[in-house]
């Protein structure tokens, strides 16, 4: 009896993870991917990884909001689809743009120019010059990438509702969630302090802490353009580039004096008003492990919990 009911208990499973799976399928099905060669939208953009990705569920009702998400270090936008699509479900349109992510962040770990993290970042997301890391010109910024996609989609996606993200040629940042991975928090975080975006979603990062003087990048505490309260951070215990630092740099661009961080676990609601999410979920890639599908209740946290 015990055994037939283990099988019978098993047989149910099965069908229900099967079950799901189709539905996945079919909800995926429903997402619109279009993936464009970055020197489509601009002779003078080259190609570092691979396409741009940019994605939407034209059956969802629209949040009337674009996720833009920036990869981690020699990341492909292709790498961050599942996120991507998360997203394109909610309604939102998406995109993940290939740039220049081929010199890690905490190359500057060590250095005892308080500008290295700040010249890193303003070189990769705007093309000026100073940075000793890396050189990008203005052409293959992040900025300028970004700019030239959203035209070319406007252009060449009519009926994808792309143009609602423009104005006169220029990105609506008001209608723009900037998000990241590793490196590509810390973009995403210092394209908010040059313009109001809608939030700031970090994963696993920035690494902008200067080791040999023990302190967070001082461009992180500095004024910008959107406030503090509409940064969030979702990070992992034991990230082998110290959660400590990370935790660190996520209060300087919030403005805390106390770090609000909450354990969070895969598919458990999330209550109240928390900036600094954090997980201990068991697995031998803890600095990709903010971007584990099991984890879509926290990225949906992230972007609806009330700002104001």
């Amino acid at each position: 009896m015990t055994g037939i009911l283990s099988r019978s208990r098993g047989a149910g499973i099965f069908a229900a993870l099967f079950a799901l799976f189709l539905c996945s399928l079919h909800l995926n099905a429903q997402v619109k991917v279009l993936r464009v060669d970055p020197a489509q939208t601009d002779p003078a953009i080259a190609t570092v990884h691979g396409p741009h990705i940019a994605l939407y569920d034209p059956n969802a009702p629209s949040r009337h909001r674009l996720f833009l998400f920036l990869v981690g270090t020699h990341g492909s936008a292709a790498g961050s689809q599942k996120i991507d699509s998360a997203f394109a479900g909610w309604g939102y349109h998406a995109i993940s743009l290939d740039y220049e992510d081929n010199v890690v962040a905490v190359a500057g770990a060590h250095s005892l120019d308080p500008e290295t993290f700040g010249l890193y970042r303003k070189t990769i997301v705007t093309g000026a010059p100073g940075s000793k890391l890396i050189e990008v010109s203005p052409a293959n910024s992040i900025l300028n990438r970004f700019q030239k996609l959203l035209v070319y989609l406007t252009a060449h996606d009519p009926n994808g509702g792309w143009d609602e993200f423009l104005d006169n040629g220029q990105p609506v940042w008001s209608r723009i969630i900037v998000a990241g991975h590793s490196q590509g928090s810390g973009h995403a975080a210092y394209i908010a302090k040059l313009f109001r975006v809608d939030r700031v979603l970090m994963f696993s990062g920035p690494q902008d802490y200067m080791d040999d003087l023990n302190k967070p990048a001082p461009w992180q505490a500095r004024p910008g353009a959107t406030p503090p309260s509409r940064f969030f951070a979702f990070l992992a215990l034991h990230d082998p580039f110290n959660v400590h630092h990370q935790i660190a740099n996520c209060m300087a661009l919030m403005d805390l004096s106390q770090p609000d961080t909450l354990m969070v676990e895969p598919g458990e609601a999330i209550q109240g008003d928390h900036h600094i999410l954090i997980n201990n979920f068991p697995t031998k890639n803890y600095h990709g492990s903010t971007l584990f599908p099991q984890f879509e209740n926290v990225w949906e946290y992230m972007a609806t919990v009330n700002v104001e």
